[in-house]
């Protein structure tokens, strides 16, 4: 598998990076991790958009989702017609969320653009994927996955707080890409984000391989989390950054 990270910046796009967005790829199939402010825009450097195959969303807030309104229009509007729907997995109610986002009625909405299909935990084929789902530690419905292809496999935590079905869903994992918004000591909201030594303590608890920390507000620092991270996680830590390419 081929692992791009299209946005990292939490909460709002930072100088350098637009929101959550990765791109995941094998087999010629592309399949797209949530699509958050600005990442239209930044994906377009890695892919066609009119090639991608499907689009994950774990959770319905804006620098997760926001943009597939703007692929909507890409896509509706395409000059040399639109492409048949493409499959969008989301909790319940995206279609009438991205709905009322663009301010349309919610039938038909998007639905003559994307097929959208409603994420449950548990596990589904998608490509020549394999997709593991578990619900997460947030103020809404949001989800973490697991990709699996050819024996590898990574996990995307989407955003969360302390989870023990994120460390269950990890298990074993080649690489981890985990959300660490919080500083810790610093912010003390429980059940909706991890600082850098709870994403540092969820890996060690998982086996995972390799920590890859993600949705980092621009109001965080990076490196201080990182460093917690390693405190608390034996095996490599790195910062997520825009462009960045894992190969798992």
């Amino acid at each position: 598998m081929k692992l791009t990270v299209v946005g990292c910046s939490g909460s709002f796009p930072s100088a350098d990076s637009p929101c959550s967005s990765y791109l995941v790829e094998a087999d010629g199939y592309r399949l797209v991790l949530d699509l958050g402010n600005g990442a239209l825009g930044a994906l377009q450097k890695y892919a066609d958009i009119y090639q991608v195959d499907a689009v994950l969303l774990s959770h319905l807030h804006a620098d997760h989702c926001v943009d597939l309104c703007a692929y909507w229009v890409a896509r509706n509007y395409r000059a040399e017609g639109c492409p048949d729907p493409m499959p969008v997995y989301g909790p319940a109610g995206t279609a009438e969320r991205l709905a009322r986002a663009y301010d349309m009625p919610e039938n038909p909405g998007m639905k003559e653009v994307f097929d959208f299909r409603t994420l449950t935990p548990g596990g589904f084929d998608l490509g020549p994927f394999r997709i593991g789902v578990a619900q997460v530690n947030h103020p809404v419905d949001a989800f973490a996955f697991r990709i699996e292809h050819a024996g590898r496999s990574l996990v995307y935590s989407g955003d969360t707080g302390e989870s023990a079905e994120l460390v269950e869903l990890a298990r074993d994992t080649d690489l981890f890409l985990c959300e660490a918004a919080y500083i810790d000591g610093r912010d003390t909201y429980r059940a909706v984000h991890l600082n850098g030594r709870e994403a540092g303590e969820h890996a060690t608890a998982a086996g995972a391989r390799r920590l890859v920390l993600t949705h980092i507000p621009p109001w965080t620092d990076a490196e201080h989390n990182r460093r917690d991270a390693e405190a608390a996680y034996a095996g490599p830590v790195e910062v997520a950054r825009a462009g960045a390419v894992y190969r798992i």
